[in-house]
């Protein structure tokens, strides 16, 4: 199946110098997706002609008169920059003319944009941020991982049902487990919201593990892991955190002396299998989910490998059709709740 992909060329740290890379590198992985490449028409040719690329029916050049920068306040972006790179992206997922955009522009900038944009989907109050983070066992999705740090308990119950889907569709789980993240396993412990969450949740048709504490969340016991988005960005980021130190300490370890320099040579090829399982461009793209529309944010500072691994997400996304299938899921729930 074909598919057409709307990419904010001008978006994050790097901009085009990452973005065209990751793109030639997509085409050469997807052979029937095409991409229109959105911002400067100058700088996107120039940085096209560097890499020697001539012209190539899959990529269509879109320009964009402007840029949202990555510390500008998301507010003054939506009133001010309706011809900016990632603004132009999005109408092309509005209009059809794309199946999903891919931005590493400012996160802020590009929630509030394509939820103008694109508006959610009946049923959903407010879109989420997910993204897969690796476990013992593989990997589990996480939302809200940012969007939203004041979520209610029915909040947490949508974002278990989109969650869900995901878990469903794009890994193929047969009704997959969703877990609470709490500061205990047990029923007493945690806010109302999160105990009134764990209520409703039970009250649905989803496969409720129970609440998840935070030392549980990579060892992989359940799919999707739900939490409001600022419990779940201070995980993520302590997580992150936790990664590096440990590489720190692993390459000063192993750099002491002659003697620790060998052993860190002897052990390179499990140095290597431990690097490459907690890759964070492995893992880079996350969904905005419950929107009309897909859309994948790619971490501002990612290199072309984990921008192309976002564009991964997107088509994988694309082809499922994410949203139609939350859109149902959440139909026959009110339906369940209505008889």
């Amino acid at each position: 199946m074909s598919l057409t992909l709307s990419i904010d060329v001008m978006g994050g740290d790097h901009g085009p110098s990452v973005v065209i890379p990751a793109v030639l590198r997509a085409l050469k992985l997807y052979p029937k997706t095409h991409f229109i490449l959105v911002g400067d028409k100058d700088v996107i040719s120039s940085t096209l002609n560097k890499h020697n690329v001539e012209d190539d029916e899959r990529l269509i050049i879109h320009h964009a008169s402007q840029q949202v920068t990555m510390g500008e306040s998301p507010a003054i972006a939506l009133r001010t920059k309706k011809d900016s790179s990632m603004r132009v992206a999005l109408n092309l997922v509005k209009d059809g003319s794309a199946a999903a955009c891919v931005s590493a522009g400012n996160t802020g900038a590009l929630m509030a944009t394509a939820r103008f944009v694109l508006k959610t989907i009946p049923g959903i109050e407010r879109p989420a941020i997910v993204s897969a983070l690796p476990t013992m066992k593989g990997h589990t999705y996480v939302l809200d991982l940012g969007a939203n740090v004041d979520s209610s308990a029915e909040h947490l119950v949508q974002f278990a049902v989109m969650g869900s889907v995901l878990a469903e569709l794009v890994d193929g789980k047969k009704n997959p487990t969703i877990g609470l993240l709490n500061i205990g396993s047990e029923e007493i412990k945690g806010n109302e919201r999160v105990k009134e969450a764990a209520r409703l949740i039970q009250d649905t048709d989803l496969n409720y593990y129970g609440f998840v504490e935070g030392d549980g969340l990579y060892r992989g016991d359940v799919d999707v892991v739900v939490c409001d988005g600022f419990v779940g960005n201070v995980a993520l980021k302590a997580s992150e955190g936790v990664i590096h130190m440990i590489r720190h300490f692993l390459r000063q370890s192993f750099g002491r002396n002659i003697f620790t320099k060998i052993a860190g040579l002897i052990a390179s090829p499990v140095l290597k299998h431990f690097r490459d399982e907690l890759d964070p461009r492995a893992y880079n793209g996350a969904n905005l989910i419950g929107l009309q529309g897909i859309v994948i944010k790619s971490h501002g500072g990612t290199d072309e490998i984990g921008f192309a691994n976002a564009i991964k997400i997107a088509i994988i996304e694309a082809e499922q059709d994410i949203p139609k299938h939350i859109s149902r899921h959440l139909e026959m729930l009110l339906e369940g709740h209505t008889a």
